[in-house]
């Protein structure tokens, strides 16, 4: 699993013109998923986002995590994360799961953030075509591949 954090003042998702979801101060997540991902990259990349340190504490220094500030989270799926842009200038997304294998992880997923959170989060819709915005607050952006570990 890849995933894009972005520390957020606001971020909404919109459908065909008609808001989705949206959330205030927190993250923002655009999850790519692969076929080989399962249960331990879901339980890992949860424990990762809910702990993750870039919250400004009463000294602005990155020292709280979302669940320090009760912040809310938005989870957006992206299959372009796992583009590959090594032949030619059209990325290929063969390492992207299709949706009989995506979606499930994707629902385990949110399900797993939402325990590590103690409160529900909000999300896109699962293949389609959305609108997002946000407003990066800092910016603070962080990529993490449950398979790197770093």
């Amino acid at each position: 699993m890849r995933i894009i954090i972005q520390r957020v003042s606001r971020s909404e998702v919109s459908i065909e013109g008609k808001n989705k979801s949206e959330i205030g101060a927190g993250l923002l997540v655009l999850l790519g998923i692969e076929d080989n991902d399962n249960q331990e990259d879901i339980d890992w990349l949860c424990g990762k986002i809910a702990r993750l340190r870039i919250f400004n504490d009463e000294n602005g220094v990155m020292n709280l995590s979302v669940l320090d500030i009760g912040g809310e989270v938005l989870i957006v799926s992206q299959f372009t994360l796992h583009a590959s842009t090594k032949k030619g200038n059209r990325p290929s997304y063969i390492k992207a799961s299709k949706p009989d294998f995506a979606i499930p992880m994707y629902e385990k997923f949110v399900r797993q953030l939402e325990k590590e959170l103690d409160k529900s989060v909000k999300t896109g819709e699962f293949g389609a075509m959305m609108k997002v915005s946000l407003i990066n607050d800092g910016p603070v952006t962080i990529f993490i591949d449950s398979k790197n570990r770093e």
